[in-house]
C-alpha cells in the first residue's frame, strides 16, 4: 500500500491511498462469499452460482460497495500510521477508483495538529482567588447538617405558619363549578415550597386544623390546562394535620452524633478545615484556568475547522454516554428538552475551541520544559484506573492497548504542564 501526503491550507492535508490490486481481489471474493446466498440466477440454486457468472450478469460492480467497506477502515488506519502526520480530525473520504483487477484508490482529507507559537507561560500574572473561610460559611455548613438531622413534630396547638408541612383536603371551583383535577384528599404540602400556583400556599398561613379555609387564586396565563388559563378560582381547603421541622440542639451531643468528635468545638474546627481544603482546591483550579486562558491569549495557533468539528461531536457523544449511564437514552433527552444533536454540536463550539487550545498550549509547555512522565507517576495512574473499575492493576496492563497507554502518558504530561504553569504564575 502507498500513501502520498499533500499539504493544504489552514493545517489541512489530503492523503492519497493506493491499495494493491491483489488486496482488492481478496475483498471482492470476501464480498462474494458474504452475498452469494442472496443472489438468484436462473438455472442455479442460491449459494451455488459461480462468482464469474454473477459478475457476467450483473457486472463486477455488484460487489464493489461491500469490498470498499471491508478495505477502507484498515487501509485508512494503516495510512494514518504510515503518513507520519499528527491527524486530529475525522477523515473526509472520497473514493477515486474501485475496479476489478486495478488498485483501490481513495483520498482522505484530514486536519493536522497545528503548530503553536507559545507566548509567555512563566510568571503569568492573574487575579488572586480568595480561599479564606468565614464564620458564616462554617455556620451555614453546620446549619445544613442540622437540617439533614431534623425531625418532623406534629403540632396541634396553633394554626399553619410558613414552612409547615401540612396534610389537607381541597377542592377547586371556577364560577362556582368544580373543575376536573381540582380535588385532592390527604395531600401533603409544605407551605412555601411553591408546589402550588402562586398565592395558594400563602393564604393557608393562619388556617386552623379541621376548619375550612377559602383560597382565592388566578391561574397563570401559561397554565398547563388551557381551559383554566387566566381563570379566577376558589379552593375550599381543610387542613387535617400540621407538622413542623425541629432542629437538633447545637451542642456536644449533636456533634458526637454527626461526626467522630466528642465536642462541638472539635466538630466546628473539622468543618472549617474541610471547607478550607475545598476552597483551596477551588482556588488552585480557578488560578490554573486563568493562567491557561492568559497563555492562550498570548499564544498563536490556527485551529482547522475539521479539528474543531471533530471535538464538538466528541463532546456531544461524551455527554450522551454520561446520561446513558443514568438510564436516559439521547433520543429521550432530545424529546424532553426539545434540543437536537445538530443544535447541541453548535452549542458546545466555544467549549470545544477552548478545550483544543488549552490542550495545544499545555502540550507546547510540556515540550518546552522537557516534562516527562516518570514510571512511578504512570503506575500511580494505572492504580487509579484499576480502583475505578475494581480490577487488579496487572489486568489493566494486560487489557490496555498501546494507543491507550500512549494517551495516558500524554495526558499525565499535560497535567504536569498545567501544574507547572500554575505554580509559576504570580497572583495579584
Amino acid at each position: 500500500m502507498s500513501v502520498q501526503v499533500e499539504k493544504l491550507e489552514k493545517n489541512m492535508a489530503r492523503l492519497t491511498v493506493e491499495v494493491p490490486a491483489q488486496e482488492v481481489e481478496k475483498a471482492l471474493q470476501s464480498a462474494f462469499m458474504k452475498n452469494k446466498n442472496k443472489i438468484s440466477v436462473p438455472g442455479f440454486r442460491k449459494g451455488k452460482v459461480p462468482r464469474q457468472m454473477i459478475e457476467k450478469m450483473y457486472g463486477p460492480e455488484i460487489f464493489y460497495e461491500d469490498a470498499v467497506n471491508e478495505m477502507l477502515p484498515d487501509a485508512y488506519e494503516q495510512a494514518v500510521k504510515e503518513c507520519g502526520e499528527d491527524i486530529v480530525s475525522s477523515p473526509e473520504i472520497d473514493i477515486t477508483q474501485i475496479k476489478k483487477g486495478e488498485p483501490f484508490i481513495f483520498t482522505a482529507e484530514v486536519a493536522i495538529k497545528p503548530e503553536v507559537k507559545l507566548g509567555k507561560y512563566k510568571g503569568v500574572k492573574v487575579e488572586k482567588s480568595d480561599a479564606a473561610v468565614t464564620d458564616e460559611e462554617v455556620d451555614e455548613e453546620i446549619g445544613r447538617e442540622r437540617e439533614r438531622n431534623a425531625r418532623n413534630v406534629e403540632v396541634t396547638d396553633r394554626p399553619v405558619k410558613d414552612g409547615d408541612m401540612t396534610i389537607l383536603d381541597f377542592e377547586g371551583f371556577v364560577d362556582g363549578v368544580a373543575f376536573e383535577g381540582g380535588k385532592g384528599e390527604n395531600y401533603s404540602l409544605t407551605i412555601g415550597s411553591g408546589a402550588f400556583i402562586p398565592g395558594f400556599e400563602e393564604q393557608l398561613i393562619g388556617a386552623q386544623i379541621d376548619q375550612e379555609t377559602e383560597v382565592n387564586v388566578t391561574f397563570p396565563e401559561d397554565y398547563q390546562a388551557e381551559e383554566l388559563q387566566g381563570k379566577a378560582a376558589v379552593f375550599k381547603c381543610t387542613v387535617k394535620e400540621i407538622k413542623e421541622k425541629e432542629l437538633p440542639e447545637l451542642d456536644d451531643e449533636f456533634a458526637s452524633e454527626v461526626s467522630e468528635f466528642d465536642t462541638l468545638e472539635e466538630y466546628k474546627a473539622d468543618v472549617r478545615a474541610k471547607i478550607t481544603e475545598r476552597k483551596e482546591k477551588e482556588a488552585r483550579d480557578a488560578k490554573e484556568e486563568k493562567v491557561i486562558e492568559a497563555i492562550i491569549n498570548d499564544s498563536d495557533m490556527e485551529i482547522p475547522e475539521a479539528m474543531l468539528a471533530t471535538q464538538q461531536r466528541q463532546m456531544v457523544d461524551e455527554f450522551g454516554q454520561r446520561i446513558q449511564m443514568q438510564g436516559i437514552p439521547m433520543e429521550q433527552y432530545y424529546q424532553m428538552t426539545g434540543n437536537t444533536r445538530e443544535r447541541m454540536i453548535e452549542q458546545v463550539r466555544p467549549q470545544a475551541e477552548k478545550r483544543i487550545k488549552s490542550r495545544l498550549v499545555l502540550e507546547a509547555i510540556a515540550k518546552a520544559e522537557n516534562i516527562e512522565v516518570t514510571e512511578e507517576e504512570f503506575e500511580e495512574e494505572l492504580k487509579t484506573i484499576a480502583e475505578a473499575y475494581q480490577i487488579e492493576i496487572d489486568e489493566v496492563k494486560k487489557t490496555l492497548p498501546e494507543e491507550s497507554i500512549k494517551q495516558i502518558r500524554e495526558d499525565l504530561a499535560v497535567r504536569r504542564a498545567a501544574e507547572f504553569a500554575r505554580d509559576n504564575a504570580v497572583e495579584e
